[in-house]
């Protein structure tokens, strides 16, 4: 009987000892995981702390044509609004990039080099250069390969040349910090009503979302793109699409984001205000609690008396002298020609596009 319980002793202590084992290694298992895990989010904090807070606010512009001074224009209410001393990036055709290079030579050291920049030569895959040259607007096509050509840089604003500021640069930029892990690019909607949008009722490729982005105001993490292989998915698309896109390359960002709908992040239209938001009746509700950020002229309605809202804005732009009083050089001005464009549908909303102007002099203001 004594030695039966002996036996009994034995076992259960084997048993122990083989429990004690294989906890002790699920336990060293579970810690180096963890280790990992930590590493890998180390890695992650150094790499959100260098895009966003070591590298200056980079816009980077395609401009070709006669979107010269278009271009200047969107560059200028950049400078006008901005706390941060930014960087320019632009791409031009040959003809343009002396007039860029004296002009923004001349700002620069009248704005004691408050800004650098730097203007490039176009460049467009080897195999069929004019045909992405001519896709939809003239050059635009370039910002499909700038994560490639810009192989040296973390993270751009790209903008159309037919944008404006209304508030500083920053707060588009900001939105970096927002991004999760996997998110590569920024963009707002192409509509807000369904009813009139485009991608819904006429696309006959695939989109992102139910109504599609529009490409315009662009935020490219060019570092996570290139990881993505983002140059990849760029020529096998338009070769399969080619004859079934409209809107040239937004229509190829489209295509790529509705497959991986993950690596966008999504900002409102006040990000990217154009003429759709407004000249039916206003859909842009975000602009109208807070204000148009970023107004864009798509279409040619800078240029045009169609909604002559978006045309006195741009005017106020090209009329003000950087160093002038922007109260008194730029508002005032603003004002009285937005009071003349009223009798229409986005002139009736005139104060959205007022809103963090006020704003940004009353910061001013108080700064003094």
């Amino acid at each position: 009987m004594r030695l039966y319980t002996i036996l009994q002793l034995g076992v259960l202590l084997s048993i122990a000892l083989v429990i004690f084992y294989l906890y002790s290694i699920r336990l060293i298992i579970t810690t180096d995981n963890l280790e990992d895990d930590f590493e890998e989010l180390e890695e992650d904090e150094v790499t959100t702390e260098r895009i966003y807070f070591k590298q200056s606010v980079s816009i980077k512009i395609v401009a070709c044509g006669d979107r010269l001074f278009e271009t200047l224009n969107m560059l200028k209410s950049a400078l006008m609004f901005s706390k941060e001393k930014l960087n320019f990036v632009i791409v031009a055709e040959e003809r343009l990039i002396d007039s860029f290079n004296e002009k923004l030579g001349e700002w620069n050291a009248f704005m004691n080099n408050a800004f650098t920049f730097k203007v490039l030569s176009l460049t467009f895959p080897s195999d069929n250069p004019l045909e992405w040259k001519k896709l939809f607007k003239p050059c635009a096509a370039q910002r499909l390969f700038l994560p490639n050509l810009l192989e040296n840089v973390d993270s751009i604003l790209y903008m159309d040349t037919d944008t404006l500021f209304l508030t500083p640069v920053e707060a588009v930029w900001g939105h970096f910090h927002r991004f999760n892990s996997s998110q590569m690019a920024a963009l707002a909607p192409e509509h807000e009503d369904p009813n009139v949008g485009w991608y819904n009722r006429f696309a006959k490729h695939p989109y992102y979302g139910k109504l599609g982005v529009n490409s315009g105001v662009m935020l490219m993490n060019l570092t996570r793109m290139r990881a993505f292989q983002w140059k990849e998915y760029v020529v096998p698309i338009y070769k399969k699409y080619k004859h079934k896109i409209t809107w040239g390359d937004q229509d190829i960002i489209n295509i790529i984001f509705h497959y991986h709908p993950d690596k966008l992040y999504i900002y409102s239209c006040r990000f990217n205000y154009r003429p759709d938001h407004c000249m039916y009746t206003s859909v842009c509700k975000p602009a109208e609690t807070e204000g148009v950020a970023v107004i864009h002229g798509s279409r040619g309605f800078f240029h045009s008396e169609k909604q002559p809202i978006f045309q006195a804005v741009y005017k106020s732009f090209e009329e003000f002298q950087l160093g002038g009083d922007i109260y008194r050089d730029f508002y005032q001005p603003l004002e009285v020609y937005l009071e003349s464009a009223q009798n229409n549908n986005c002139g009736n909303i005139k104060d959205v596009f007022l809103k963090n102007i006020r704003n940004y002099m009353d910061l001013e203001f108080n700064a003094k």
